[in-house]
């Protein structure tokens, strides 16, 4: 079974089984891990905004410009954030390490 590393906000690791297929949204919610997924993983919020380790970031392939567009309201951002709902985990990610931003900014929350 694929393995990957989240680091939590505290900067603490959990390493957890990563099913081949999932999301990596979904490996996080399946471990507890709290990352939010307001829009179910439909790509449509940046509440499940990661920072992904550099040495793997590359290995993604380039994100889709609706992933880009919800990035831009991602609190946070970085050179290598990503939206975790849109990072399926293959052989090719076994290891994948991403963060968890300091914070997150719900737009789908009535104000």
């Amino acid at each position: 079974m694929p393995k990957m590393t989240f680091i939590l906000q505290d900067d603490s690791r959990k390493e957890v089984d990563a099913p081949l297929g999932l999301s990596v949204l979904e490996i996080a919610q399946r471990n507890g891990i709290e990352l939010e997924g307001a829009c179910g993983g439909s790509c449509a919020c940046s509440t499940c905004h990661v920072i992904v380790d550099p040495e793997w970031f590359a290995r993604l392939g380039p994100g889709s410009e609706d992933e880009e567009d919800m990035l831009d309201l991602a609190f946070g951002i970085t050179l290598t954030s990503r939206l975790a709902c849109q990072i399926r985990m293959s052989e090719a990610l076994d290891g994948l390490v991403v963060k968890l931003p300091a914070a997150t900014r719900n737009m789908m929350v009535d104000r």
